[in-house]
């Protein structure tokens, strides 16, 4: 299975805050902002996990849209090899009428 793997990173000074995460586990990445931003020791603060968070969602949003404009084309490409069987027929009357002529 091949997933596609996100990054988000953040440097604070000599700190460096690097996430890797996929659609699966987001919520729980999102949630390490949190845990991170509590923590007096870091100087990951709730900003930046506020910010983490919008960059997220906007990956998230970013690749539902790229997923929906992938099944637009298939579906698009899917109504172009699709020939409808009632064109046939009536091409087929149209010439035997004109055959009987």
């Amino acid at each position: 299975m091949n997933q596609e793997v996100n990054v988000l990173a953040l440097v604070k000074g000599k700190e460096r805050y690097v996430f890797l995460y996929t659609a699966e586990n987001r919520e729980e990445v999102v949630e390490s902002f949190g845990r991170f931003a509590s923590d007096s020791e870091l100087s990951f603060t709730w900003y930046d996990a506020a910010v983490m968070t919008q960059k997220a969602l906007r990956e998230k949003r970013e690749a539902e849209l790229v997923a929906a404009r992938k099944e637009m084309r298939e579906r698009a490409a899917r109504r172009r090899n699709t020939v409808d069987p009632t064109l046939f027929k009536n091409a087929k009357i149209r010439f035997d009428e004109a055959d009987e002529r």
